[in-house]
């Protein structure tokens, strides 16, 4: 797991998680930057369409409704698209989610994604994955960077009225990187709130009452990310 993967569980305040793979570490986003471009995606019901970058159609469990999508520029680095689906109540409580993620770093550098540390893979759709899964408890890991890619996705479905009813919480990334160059990438976030379990961070922690389940609930977590979506290359 990298080291910039560890720092993005510490930057939102109910997702905590955040995209890039270890990569160079860049300042933060300055007020001078550019501009990123709208979002280029289109979503369609529960169906979301990328026509490159990577090509793909990506359609979500009837569970899931979309909330919206944004687009900006990452630490000034790279430009990224986020797009969410969310199974949530009538209160937009939310239970699960899906954050789709495109990001590709800016002809300005010569920056490049790196999972080898990340040793799971699998094939959806076609296209090769690189997966793992944490658990957290974002009391814990709580930070300030309101740059980040995690800061912004909390913010946006904030803005659109969704919360979380606990604090704990389990999640599966997937990573598509697009190309030999991996400069670009399909990210991939699955979140349960660990509330519906009966668990908690600390019970799956190494000392934790319920530590020798976490190989079993992780890989049923990835059952389940794979189980609410269907990915098909166009």
């Amino acid at each position: 797991m990298s080291k910039r993967f560890l720092l993005a569980c510490a930057l939102l305040t109910f997702v905590v998680y955040a995209c890039a793979a270890q990569a160079p570490n860049p300042e933060p986003a300055s007020q001078g930057g550019q501009a990123a471009a709208p979002p280029s995606r289109k979503v369609q019901g529960r169906t979301l369409v990328s026509a490159e970058r990577p090509a793909v159609r990506i359609e979500f469990d009837k569970a899931f409704e979309y909330a919206g999508a944004q687009s900006f520029i990452l630490y000034d680095v790279a430009h990224a698209e986020q797009h969410f689906f969310v199974d949530a109540d009538r209160e937009k409580r939310v239970r699960r989610l899906y954050w789709v993620q495109f990001e590709g770093y800016l002809p300005t550098n010569n920056h490049t994604y790196d999972y080898s540390k990340v040793k799971e893979r699998l094939n959806l759709g076609g296209l090769d994955f690189v997966t793992d899964a944490v658990f957290a408890n974002i009391a814990q890991v709580r930070a300030a960077r309101p740059d980040s890619d995690g800061a912004r996705a909390r913010a946006f479905l904030e803005g659109k009225g969704y919360r979380f009813t606990g604090n704990d919480f389990a999640w599966r990334r997937l990573v598509h990187l697009t190309d030999e160059t991996r400069r670009d990438e399909l990210l991939i976030i699955y979140l349960e709130d660990l509330s519906r379990s009966g668990l908690t961070a600390a019970d799956l922690a190494p000392q934790g009452r319920a530590a020798a389940r976490w190989p079993e609930l992780s890989n049923q977590l990835l059952q389940r990310a794979t189980k609410g979506m269907k990915i098909s290359r166009l």
